[in-house]
C-alpha cells in the first residue's frame, strides 16, 4: 500500500513545472525586471494572500475536512496572515504604497486565475485531494521565492524587511510537511484520496501558477516596448 510520504513525493514529482515555464523569475534574478513590474507583483500578491487565506479557512471549517486536514489548512491560513503582515515593507520598497499607486494598478486577469481556482477547490474538491495538489504546487513556489528574495537584495537594494515576504516561503516548512503527511495518511486510511482528481487539480494549479508569472512577464515586456517606442 502506498504511504502518505510516498504519495506526496510522487505527486510532487509528477506535477513539477517545466523549468522554462517561468520567464519572470529569471528576469528578476538578472536584475532586469522593471521596478514597476515588481510593484505589480507585490500588489497582485496582496490580493492572492487575502483570497487564499479565506479559502484555507473555509477548507478548515468544512465538515468533511477531518481534524488532520483542518489542522493543515489552519496552518496555511496562519501563514497567509503572516505573509500579509510582511507585504507592507515590500510594497513600500517597490513604491506601490504611494498615494494612488494601488488605484492606478489595473487588476491582471492572468494573476487572479490562481486564487480563483483555489477558491473553487475550497468549495468543490475533497479536502485531502486539495492537500495533495497544493503541496505539490508549493514545492515550485518556494524555489521561486528563494530566487526572488536573493535577487531583490543583490540587484535592487532591498533590505531584509522588504524581502521578508519571499523569505517566509523560501525556507523549509517541516511542521507544514508533517501536517500534510498526517492529512494524507488519514485520507488514505479512509479511502478518500482520488489520485486522478489530485493530478487534475495539481495540473491546473500548475498552469494557473505559470499564468500568474507569465502575465507579469508580459506586462514587463510591454512596458519595455512602450519605452523603446518613445
Amino acid at each position: 500500500m502506498t504511504t502518505a510520504v510516498e504519495l506526496l513525493r510522487t505527486t510532487t514529482g509528477r506535477l513539477a513545472p517545466d523549468p522554462a515555464a517561468n520567464r519572470l523569475v529569471p528576469l528578476i534574478a538578472r536584475g532586469a525586471a522593471r521596478r514597476e513590474t515588481l510593484a505589480a507583483l507585490a500588489l497582485e500578491e496582496r490580493e492572492v494572500v487575502a483570497a487564499d487565506r479565506r479559502a484555507f479557512l473555509h477548507l478548515a471549517g468544512r465538515p468533511d475536512a477531518g481534524p488532520e486536514c483542518a489542522a493543515y489548512f489552519r496552518a496555511l491560513a496562519e501563514g497567509e496572515e503572516e505573509a500579509g503582515r510582511r507585504l507592507g515593507p515590500l510594497l513600500t520598497a517597490c513604491g506601490a504604497d504611494r498615494p494612488g499607486a494601488a488605484d492606478a494598478h489595473e487588476p491582471l486577469a492572468g494573476c487572479r486565475a490562481y486564487p480563483a481556482y483555489v477558491a473553487w477547490l475550497a468549495l468543490n474538491a475533497d479536502p485531502v485531494d486539495v492537500v495533495l495538489a497544493l503541496t505539490a504546487n508549493f514545492a515550485a513556489w518556494g524555489g521561486y521565492c528563494e530566487t526572488v528574495a536573493r535577487a531583490l537584495r543583490q540587484h535592487y537594494g532591498f533590505d531584509d524587511e522588504a524581502c521578508a515576504f519571499f523569505d517566509l516561503f523560501a525556507g523549509p516548512a517541516p511542521d507544514l510537511e508533517h501536517r500534510a503527511q498526517a492529512a494524507v495518511r488519514a485520507g488514505l486510511e479512509a479511502g478518500r484520496v482520488h489520485e486522478d482528481l489530485v493530478h487534475r487539480y495539481g495540473r491546473l494549479l500548475r498552469s494557473y501558477e505559470s499564468m500568474f508569472w507569465h502575465t507579469l512577464w508580459e506586462t514587463d515586456r510591454e512596458r519595455g516596448e512602450r519605452t523603446a517606442g518613445r
